[in-house]
């Protein structure tokens, strides 16, 4: 075997264990009778595939406690000196990189600010910071994972309005570490951190929103993100659902975006534009859930929330999904004002989808969501039957 090149026996060889490690990644806690009933599996084929994988320090098991009659099981997890997944948190306020082992446990390596700095000057700073994360791992890191609040297109940057920045090569990200570099937009890793395991797991069609300055999304079907012939699809914020006398920074008029987040909260309560629309949301939202607000910023709050609501319906009839979820400060604006949302929602469905509107829930995992997203994409890449055998070859005594 070379590269990615296996022989279809290699291949059969590693396929099982890459459903198992992905089945233990998707399910903590999971016990081998279980795994191996959903896979299955029969009990000398189990026992020889977990030996494979506990000496290639791929997973690690230890006794469940007892739950009735019966020989006790035991739960099956991630080996502690397994692999690793990393992820660069690119976000409107900051940068963060984190490591993800296969049962979901997240420890931060590094952070910093942006300051006024464009992308040519901060990415070899914040690869940097990949790299040494990585060499004290001492090559557990199997995938880097870049969750970035802006549009991508393969490991470009197409745009990140509220930095001003465009056009950028993340491919530098890797930080030298030579392995595969992933990048997602931060709403479309949400959706699938959703759909994977959160509020949306089970839909065959979902349809996931991230408010945060501005709003982006993600159809996924199936637990897989429609993104679109470049990547960059889910800009949802820049449907021209606004008012068209507003300038978006992305360029264009009668953005979305500025109905929905901080922004619009702002002009409808007469402040000036806020520096961080994110935080300025949520103070907002948090003062009328206290109760301590005027009736000015009830109806800010309202007017907000239907032109939320009423988005949502429009996208519902494009896409007739059968959830959506709401992460960012979408669930607190559908809260503070759930009469004003619900109406404009039920009022923008086709009657087709009006006698039964799919459910708008939260999302499970909240600002959690991208790096969750991130971390799943690097496991699909780690557990790779061919990424797999490479693994194995370089740790099984």
């Amino acid at each position: 075997m070379t590269g990615d090149r296996m022989s279809r026996s290699a291949r059969l060889r590693w396929s099982t264990a890459s459903e198992l490690l992905r089945l233990v990644y998707a399910e903590p806690g999971i016990t081998r009778t279980a795994a191996c009933e959903r896979l299955a599996l029969a009990s000398g084929a189990a026992a020889e595939l977990i030996e494979r994988l506990r000496a290639a320090r791929l997973l690690a098991e230890h006794r469940a406690g007892r739950g009735g009659p019966g020989r006790p099981t035991t739960v099956l997890g991630a080996h502690p000196r397994g692999p690793l997944a990393a992820v660069m948190d690119l976000r409107a306020a900051g940068w963060r990189v984190l490591l993800g082992d296969l049962a979901g446990t997240v420890t931060e390596a590094a952070a910093g600010t942006y300051g006024d700095r464009e992308p040519v000057d901060l990415l070899p700073e914040v690869a940097g910071a990949v790299g040494a994360a990585a060499r004290r791992e001492h090559g557990r890191v199997g995938a880097v994972v870049a969750a970035v609040a802006g549009a991508v297109s393969g490991t470009r940057l197409l745009q990140f309005s509220t930095r001003g920045w465009h056009e950028a090569d993340l491919g530098v990200l890797a930080g030298g570490t030579g392995v595969p570099l992933l990048v997602g937009n931060d709403a479309t890793l949400g959706g699938i951190a959703e759909a994977r395991g959160g509020a949306a797991r089970g839909a065959r069609a979902a349809l996931h929103l991230l408010v945060a300055v501005g709003v982006g999304g993600a159809l996924l079907v199936d637990g897989r993100p429609v993104t679109g012939a470049r990547g960059a699809g889910g800009e949802y914020g820049h449907l021209p659902l606004g008012d068209p006398d507003l300038a978006c920074p992305c360029g264009a008029r009668g953005c979305w975006d500025l109905m929905v987040d901080g922004r619009a909260l702002a002009r409808h309560r007469g402040d000036p534009v806020p520096g961080d629309p994110f935080a300025y949301g949520r103070e907002v939202l948090e003062a009328v859930r206290s109760g301590r607000v005027s009736d000015r910023d009830r109806r800010a709050v309202e007017r907000t929330a239907r032109a939320l609501g009423a988005g949502i319906a429009g996208l519902v009839n494009l896409h007739d999904p059968d959830a959506v979820t709401l992460a960012g400060l979408a669930p607190g604006l559908r809260a503070a004002a759930p009469g004003a949302f619900a109406d404009a929602y039920r009022g923008g469905l086709m009657a087709l989808h009006r006698a039964d509107p799919p459910p708008v829930a939260d999302a499970v995992h909240g600002s959690d969501g991208p790096v969750r997203g991130a971390l799943a994409l690097g496991f699909d890449e780690i557990t790779g039957p061919a990424a797999l055998a490479r693994w194995s070859a370089r740790r099984t005594p």
